[in-house]
């Protein structure tokens, strides 16, 4: 393996994409974790990055991971149904989502600014159906460069629609829906009280990243649009491998399950974003 360290140039915002990667590495080391990614090991292993700076604590590591195996079984259940489909990972980061999901037959595109694509291209290479795309998710340019071609389309938002302003999620989605009418959307969100508070999260703050946006009621986002529909709104108090969690956690997620607001905090969401009626 090459031992070189990739030296790390990112600005404070783009730095957002270290803290997933280095909680599933995290996870990874453990000997009954709940999430498996030999990638993200790599990585961290060959970034020239100050890690620790990052201060990420326990229950960041746990949500980020059972977010990433829920979006990863949401791209398993859209490519058994349509394997020669096309999955968009918008702010794709250093995921390798594109290597733990089997695509034999589908186009995948994973998308972020131009600097991040430049050092996702040290560990990634472009073959076999698999596209990487240097833009701003909201210089939307981008999506002439997908060759859907009236495929069935995924498109995931991971970690991503909080840091963009209402209007920018709405022409997404909006764009997204006149391009690939039909396609399906999964993204996770923050409650409007979440995006207000999570600013103060001790790894975020290290990053100088601001969040922008968050949404109560999830039904919102039909009224933007004729031919959107929510189909799942899922809490990660469902998320089964809570039970493989030390008993705190188990209890913590048990009591967060009962109420309304501590589900809304952070749920992932999912919509067909289909032809304007």
């Amino acid at each position: 393996m090459d031992e070189r360290r990739e030296r790390v140039l990112l600005t404070e915002a783009q730095e957002t994409l270290l803290i997933p990667l280095v909680s599933k590495a995290i996870e990874s080391g453990r000997p009954n974790g709940i999430f498996r990614d030999e990638k993200a090991q790599e990585i961290v292993a060959r970034v020239d990055y100050d890690f620790e700076r990052l201060a990420t604590p326990r229950k960041t590591v746990v949500t980020l991971c059972i977010r990433a195996n829920k979006l990863d079984a949401c791209a398993r259940e859209f490519l058994g149904a349509h394997s020669d489909g096309v999955v968009l990972h918008l702010g794709c980061g250093l995921d390798s989502r594109c290597l733990r999901v089997e695509r034999a037959g589908a186009d995948w595109y994973d998308l972020d600014v131009e600097s991040v694509i430049a050092l996702r291209r040290m560990f990634y290479r472009e073959e076999g159906g698999y596209h990487m795309i240097a833009s701003s998710v909201t210089d939307l340019r981008w999506v002439d460069a997908v060759r859907a071609e009236g495929r069935p389309v995924l498109v995931i938002a991971e970690g991503l629609l909080m840091y963009l302003r209402e209007e920018e999620v709405r022409a997404l989605l909006l764009r997204l829906q006149s391009a690939f009418a039909g396609c399906e959307l999964v993204a996770d969100v923050f409650s409007e009280t979440t995006a207000r508070r999570v600013g103060a999260h001790r790894s975020l703050a290290k990053t100088g990243a601001t969040i922008h946006w968050g949404i109560d009621d999830a039904r919102e986002i039909e009224r933007w649009s004729p031919g959107i529909r929510l189909l799942e709104e899922w809490y990660f108090a469902r998320a089964p491998e809570i039970a493989r969690l030390s008993a705190g956690y188990r209890a913590a997620f048990k009591v967060a399950g009962l109420f309304a607001a501590a589900n809304k905090a952070q749920r992932i969401v999912r919509y067909a974003l289909g032809a304007r009626e």
